[in-house]
């Protein structure tokens, strides 16, 4: 069975029941606070350096470890990685072409929506462009390309109270576009 990440993928049935009838129940789910999370991605990149500039100038992460001119590690925070890039199996490659798998996107957490704003301030001001922007009833997102042409989300979460629920109080979450002057009109989170 095919299924598809875009709301209304099969038509006249919700998300909610979608998950109910291809997901089957797991009794054995990792508890909360458990410490469960993913640490860290590692990219292969074309150029390092190009990837660098893009991750480090442009999004704002550290580097902190470099592995000569083939590979680096880089975070937010102090973290000793939150990405990898390397160019092990793929220097001066190009991106896989559409309709093969792979990564969809890597997702970034901001801790506030002032953060996130001022991501999107760097994004313009780099000449980045969007490839979408999204409020997820959960979430607001930002969705864009790395130079390699992997995909990136840049989202900040609402707090959980906030989130939409159904009347049976599920999660019911949503696609809507994001207003990106509401956005911007957070001000700078160094003002």
């Amino acid at each position: 069975m095919r299924l598809e990440h875009r709301a209304g993928a099969v038509k006249g049935e919700s998300d909610a029941l979608l998950a109910d009838r291809v997901m089957p129940r797991n009794d054995a789910t990792i508890p909360i606070g458990a410490g469960v999370r993913i640490g860290h991605v590692h990219l292969k990149v074309a150029d390092l350096e190009r990837a660098l500039a893009f991750y480090c100038g442009v999004l704002g992460f550290e580097l902190t470890q470099r592995y000569g001119h083939a590979a680096a590690f880089i975070s937010a925070g102090g973290y000793h990685h939150h990405i990898g890039l390397n160019t092990w199996e793929s220097s001066g490659g190009s991106p896989p072409p559409a309709g093969t798998t792979g990564l969809y996107h890597l997702a970034i957490l901001y801790p506030t929506r002032t953060e996130l704003a001022d991501a999107l301030r760097r994004l313009q001001a780099a000449g980045v462009p969007l490839d979408g922007a999204s409020d997820h009833g959960v979430s607001e997102a930002l969705y864009l390309r790395d130079p390699d042409q992997n995909g990136i989300e840049l989202y900040w979460d609402r707090p959980a109270e906030q989130w939409p629920r159904s009347g049976g109080g599920r999660l019911a979450m949503y696609t809507r576009s994001l207003d990106l002057n509401d956005l911007l009109s957070e001000p700078p989170a160094d003002a």
